[in-house]
């Protein structure tokens, strides 16, 4: 009780009332926070590239404002050569995703079951097949479909707009503004707070920058394996490859499941199956022995064991989604935890502290 001063009572409402504001910012305007984060992870991916341009004697905001044209003309470039590629694949595969020929596949894959597996009651893929075309066809179900779609292409328009904004000035002033969160840090913490925004920084910048490195190689050569495998909706499937691929152990398993399907769906059979699980086979060999060699050096620095576990955590708590960022939540907690602990053990300040607050000797 003798530690309990008026100075701390008031450091400690501030400090509540900040969250409590701050949590309050996140749920009213969760989009915008989402932006916010998603800038400030363009800003590292590219941090590099903007010094290495800067190096060169190129004014900072030059280098930042060159950096960030760039990008956005690659996003031109792949929407307007890219994309309407693959919304015509979409469209032909959509085509062929009719009412009777999902059914007829529905009926090729169970007799295909029943055969090598006796035990499986007659129908029972044919009927939940008829059952789930059902209620995706509901009217109800169309119209809320369309409603969250109209949602994310204005979620999509305005995170164009917001996320280059926000990241070319996380690239201008980010000293400036990390310099401004320190100074509302008491001096026995500086050093401790200034090491862990450093270490959380580099690691998070080579993780990203090696998930979106790896992304791009897996969805190339997959889209290039499927093409010679024959499947002509190979460029939306090897991008859907690259993307699921970024979720550790899941992701592979995702690219198996959606080559099958497509394949099924294209022909009405099995007869490209083989050739697209071979395709994938492929890939993920070079993924495992050349890709992730070379690009990752331990970013993530855990257990295969605790990433496994991670990810399921974040698989139940938020789908997709919380697969995708767990791995780098989990990160960002690890260094906190490791550098907190450090800090106590081998600092004189937090040592004092620690050896005043105890109990004196009976």
């Amino acid at each position: 009780m003798r530690n309990i001063t008026l100075d701390k009572i008031v450091r400690f409402f501030i400090a509540m009332l900040a969250i409590f504001i701050l949590s309050v910012i996140v749920y009213n305007y969760g989009n915008l926070v989402v932006f916010l984060i998603l800038a400030m992870l363009l800003s590292y991916v590219l941090d590099p590239l903007v010094n290495r341009i800067q190096a060169f004697g190129i004014n900072r905001t030059l280098a930042i404002g060159a950096t960030l044209f760039s990008v956005l003309f690659l996003l031109i470039f792949i929407s307007t050569n890219i994309f309407p590629i693959l919304a015509n694949e979409v469209a032909l595969l959509t085509s062929q995703l009719t009412v009777d020929n999902i059914q007829e596949v529905a009926i090729t894959v169970e007799s295909r079951l029943m055969e090598k597996f006796s035990f499986l009651p007659d129908g029972f893929l044919v009927e939940n097949t008829s059952r789930v075309l059902s209620e995706l066809l509901d009217i109800n179900q169309i119209s809320s479909v369309l409603t969250d779609a109209l949602g994310i292409f204005t979620n999509i328009f305005s995170a164009v707009l917001v996320i280059p904004f926000a990241a070319f000035f996380f690239l201008k002033d980010g000293t400036r503004i990390r310099r401004d969160i320190l100074r509302l840090v008491p001096n026995k913490y500086f050093e401790t707070s200034l090491t862990l925004i450093d270490k959380i920084e580099k690691r998070l910048g080579l993780y990203f920058r090696s998930v979106l490195l790896q992304s791009l190689l897996v969805a190339t050569t997959s889209w290039l394996t499927l093409s010679i495998a024959g499947l002509e909706n190979s460029l939306s499937v090897g991008i859907a490859v690259g993307i699921a691929n970024t979720i550790p152990y899941f992701g592979p398993i995702i690219g198996y499941f959606l080559s099958i399907i497509t394949s099924i769906i294209e022909t009405g059979n099995f007869s490209l199956v083989a050739a697209c699980l071979l395709a994938i086979l492929i890939v993920q060999i070079l993924d495992n022995v050349v890709f992730q060699p070379l690009i990752f050096s331990r970013s993530a620095d855990m257990h295969p064991v605790a990433i496994l576990f991670i990810i399921l955590v974040g698989a139940e708590t938020a789908g997709i989604l919380g697969m995708l960022v767990a791995i780098p939540i989990a990160t960002v907690i690890k260094i906190t935890v490791n550098q907190i602990t450090w800090s106590l053990n081998n600092y004189q300040v937090f040592r004092s502290d620690r050896i005043q607050a105890a109990p004196p000797p009976n």
